[in-house]
């Protein structure tokens, strides 16, 4: 009779440990399948934006002639451009392009940007892709590099194009994205989750720079639409950090009820959650660009709302394109737009492998 229980005994152990294997068999299945999900849905959004980049692209070269192209971006002080920097450098082997990368010390040096682009001007460039600082500050080294026949591409924040026709230069070349849109479609997610009611309050990038103009008209114009939405503050922060975390903690002491920050970068949003978090403020949507890797962090582990982004690889891959098809001859009449995504809370989990 012993040697029975003991066997029914050993018989229900081993049924039970085989249902609890079977149990984490199928967790294990389960985050397998959804992680497989997920890559395919980013997959499926890469090659949407791709495909709309080669149908404004039209016929390009696939390698390089030999041609030399040099690249002036803002600073790699923002995670931001050191991403676009590794970009280039990527898309660049790929079409066995020789290219050099060039910055400037701080997102605000516009003197050393310039300083930057004279010094490429005197080098043996074929085609030189830059994103100013400011509307106006590389104005002087175009012009320069227009009279050297070296063709220009603007890549993202827009060159003062009737200031530049003023002083008797030209582009030969934009690629950019939608800066009013990319503020807009923040604002209506926040509008969106507050229900229509409620303090708002902007961190603004740079005086000048047309990324953070843009991004700060297109949030404004939809929290004007919404009555119940009220504007506080906007605050001018120079893209500095300090700057932001200051201007945080003023605009939720005077205004103790807003309910959503937008800022016009990720490093700004990210200074916002910090002084929030050591106010001991809670419940307030905080909002960024550029879907940086701390951004991404804060998104999903919800101190952060979301933040707008869009395929840095993509983008400098369709500039490299533009460049090596100038260079052999070919023309552009419009500028080019790369499509945007917001990621929130709500789908962070699915933009895993995003570049």
């Amino acid at each position: 009779m012993k040697k029975l229980l003991a066997m029914l005994l050993s018989v229900a152990m081993m049924a039970a440990l085989l249902a609890g294997c079977s149990g984490d068999s199928d967790k294990t299945g389960d985050n397998k399948d959804e992680g497989q999900e997920a890559t395919s849905k980013v997959e499926q959004m890469l090659a949407d934006v791709e495909k709309s980049m080669n149908e404004q692209l039209g016929e390009v070269p696939e390698k390089s002639q030999g041609e030399k192209v040099g690249v002036l971006i803002s600073s790699t002080s923002n995670e931001f451009w050191g991403t676009m920097k590794t970009r280039y450098e990527e898309a660049a082997e790929a079409a066995e392009l020789d290219i050099e990368v060039f910055e400037a010390s701080a997102e605000d040096d516009a003197e050393g940007q310039l300083d930057a682009l004279n010094t490429m001007v005197g080098m043996d460039f074929d085609v030189i892709i830059l994103s100013p600082i400011n509307g106006t500050n590389l104005i002087p080294g175009i012009v320069a590099a227009n009279e050297k026949d070296i063709k220009v591409i603007n890549l993202g924040p827009g060159v003062d194009e009737a200031a530049l026709a003023d002083a008797g230069g030209h582009l030969d070349a934009k690629i950019t994205v939608n800066f009013e849109e990319q503020g807009q479609t923040v604002a209506k997610d926040i509008v969106e989750r507050l229900d229509g009611e409620g303090q708002v309050a902007i961190l603004e990038g740079l005086a000048g720079a047309a990324q953070s103009e843009g991004r700060v008209k297109g949030a404004e114009d939809v929290f004007a639409e919404n009555e119940g939405i009220e504007l506080v503050a906007s605050q001018d922060c120079n893209w500095d950090t300090d700057t932001a975390y200051e201007a945080t903690k003023d605009i939720m002491t005077a205004n103790p009820d807003v309910k959503a920050i937008f800022a016009c970068n990720d490093n700004l949003a990210l200074a916002a959650v910090q002084a929030l978090n050591e106010m001991g403020i809670e419940g307030v949507y905080v909002y960024g660009v550029d879907y940086t890797s701390d951004a991404k962090a804060a998104i999903e582990d919800k101190t952060m709302m979301g933040s707008m982004t869009y395929s840095s690889a993509i983008y400098t891959k369709a500039a490299i394109s533009m460049a090596m098809n100038l260079a052999q001859g070919g023309s552009y009449d419009a500028p080019l737009y790369l499509p945007l995504t917001l990621v929130t809370q709500d789908n962070v989990a699915d933009m895993e492998g995003w570049k």
